[in-house]
């Protein structure tokens, strides 16, 4: 019998994840199967140990359970722990082993598909959310110039970066409206893109050159990357992140990491 892995989430039914693992599979030759798993909004906890009760392996989680599933973990990895949130579970031994794997897949996807170094780069977060918290420290680990986190509430920004102090990479905060010089790396971390929304960004932000990535995908650029690419910036939606982040977990449940090139094309031809 294939080992059993899901993406729990609310809503799911438009996730990739099965695609995506369903090709990671069938290139490495592991026996899996992978599908989507509602879970009633109130029925997390419920749904999680009801997928341990029936053999499941490991389970992706996204939008709204990430926080809950941090708490309900019997371990955190420390990226997970500094993100106070996890999208990536792991069952087995009498454990919950909870990872976060969006930072490194964001990572990657900047580095390796993009081709774009972080390192000495002046970087621009939008957003000081759950998104924004697990990009935080594999961004840090990158070695950039300095991160400005921007967010609506000012002091939610703050807090955010006071919780990463300490690890010799110059980070400031502040509200949308203080936004003051240009960047080398924009990141919409904001949900506004779900919306259809423009997160409140000067258009001075954008240096020469500079690249802007939004988290978030869909079949159209989003209005952030419509306003990015005017000022003279090259975009990039969060594809490429998807992609990434699942072959990062793949990587943490089987202990190989798949090829993403291939499979990212063609989702993008897809689109």
């Amino acid at each position: 019998m294939s080992d059993r892995y899901c993406v729990i989430g609310n809503p799911v039914a438009h996730s990739k994840s099965p695609q995506i693992h369903a090709a990671f599979a069938a290139q490495t030759g592991q026996d899996i199967a992978y599908e989507r798993c509602l879970a009633p909004l109130d029925g997390f906890a419920a749904t999680l140990r009801s997928l341990v009760a029936q053999g499941y392996k490991g389970a992706n989680v996204t939008v709204p359970f990430k926080i809950e599933a941090s708490t309900l973990a019997t371990r955190l990895s420390d990226r997970a722990r500094a993100a106070g949130a996890v999208n990536t579970l792991g069952f087995g031994g009498g454990e919950i082993v909870g990872d976060n794997t969006d930072g490194p897949g964001l990572v990657a996807d900047i580095i390796k598909n993009a081709g774009v170094a972080l390192a000495d780069k002046r970087i621009l977060l939008l957003g000081a959310g759950g998104a924004a918290r697990g990009i935080m420290l594999p961004f840090i680990e990158q070695r950039p110039r300095s991160i400005l986190v921007a967010n609506r509430t000012r002091a939610t920004a703050v807090s955010l970066v006071d919780s990463f102090a300490g690890h010799g990479v110059p980070l400031a905060a502040c509200g949308f409206d203080e936004i003051d010089g240009a960047y080398d790396i924009v990141v919409n971390a904001t949900s506004s893109s779900l919306a259809a929304e423009m997160p409140p960004v000067p258009a001075a932000a954008f240096a020469p050159g500079s690249l802007a990535l939004d988290i978030m995908y869909g079949s159209a650029p989003s209005p952030f990357m419509n306003f990015a690419a005017e000022q003279g910036a090259r975009t990039r939606d969060g594809l490429g992140m998807l992609v990434e982040q699942a072959a990062e977990a793949f990587a943490l449940w089987r202990g190989l990491r798949p090829a993403t090139d291939d499979i990212l094309n063609n989702l993008r031809n897809l689109k």
